[in-house]
């Protein structure tokens, strides 16, 4: 099963990270209501951007598979945390919900 990741801007909708692009170490882990993703990224212009922007990211987890629709997994962040630690190159983001979904199974109506 492929895993792609991405973080964006929410409003504008620039994408800051993406793990199908560029290679990305991360990890998810949930506790009680929050998800927390811990990043290995470098200090660079996308982390001051994320950090800018961090009451407006949105957070994306594609999982693809050859024999199943794509199913993507939404987490919005609304209050964070997030924080970037230099030393230890890691970028952390806080999300407080999450909605899964098939894109395949929603369909325009007319």
């Amino acid at each position: 099963m492929k895993e792609t990741l991405l973080v964006k801007h929410a409003v504008g909708g620039r994408t800051f990270i993406d793990t199908g692009k560029q290679s990305v170490e991360y990890k998810l882990e949930q506790s009680g209501d929050n998800y927390k993703f811990t990043l290995s990224v470098p200090p660079d212009s996308n982390v001051e951007e994320i950090l800018r922007w961090k009451s407006e990211l949105n957070v994306f987890v594609f999982y693809e598979s050859d024999d199943q629709p794509t199913k993507k997994v939404w987490f919005y962040v609304k209050d964070g945390p997030v924080a970037y630690d230099p030393q230890n190159k890691q970028l952390t983001i806080v999300a407080q919900s999450k909605i899964e979904y098939v894109p395949d199974l929603f369909h325009a109506s007319v």
